[in-house]
């Protein structure tokens, strides 16, 4: 059976018409990574120096924290969509499902992790 063909998409072997997006959004990700790790750069190279006490202080500014998130966000989805495809293209039985589960709980689970770091030093009132 072809890989058009209507018998072809039943058994997963036909065209999802998802290709497109998925491969649109991989781009959007890589480009807002780009400008917000040029941010974090740069924000980092003009801090007086890089002490504990400095960089928690500002961690706590919400126009630092937010973008911090945003890039934990963005850069976790960019890493789950490429691992997708690759799980995808590459793995072809049934533990594919397995697979991809298990990349979303990891990139779910390591997201959240980071998100609570930033959020933790963001909203604490004590500097150590």
């Amino acid at each position: 059976m072809g890989r058009g063909t209507e018998l072809g998409r039943v058994r997963g072997l036909g065209s999802a018409k998802e290709g497109a997006g998925h491969w649109w959004l991989q781009r959007v990700t890589a480009f807002v990574n780009i400008i917000l790790i040029l941010w974090f750069l740069v924000s980092l190279v003009r801090l007086p120096s890089l002490d504990y006490g400095i960089v928690v202080a500002w961690m706590r500014q919400p126009l630092v924290a937010v973008p911090l998130c945003l890039i934990v966000i963005n850069t976790f989805w960019h890493f789950r969509l490429g691992l997708q495809v690759v799980i995808e293209d590459y793995q072809h039985d049934e533990t594919r499902i397995v697979f991809l589960g298990l990349l979303n709980i990891f990139t779910f689970g390591c997201g959240a992790l980071a998100l609570f770091a930033i959020l933790k030093v963001a909203l604490s009132g004590i500097v150590a």
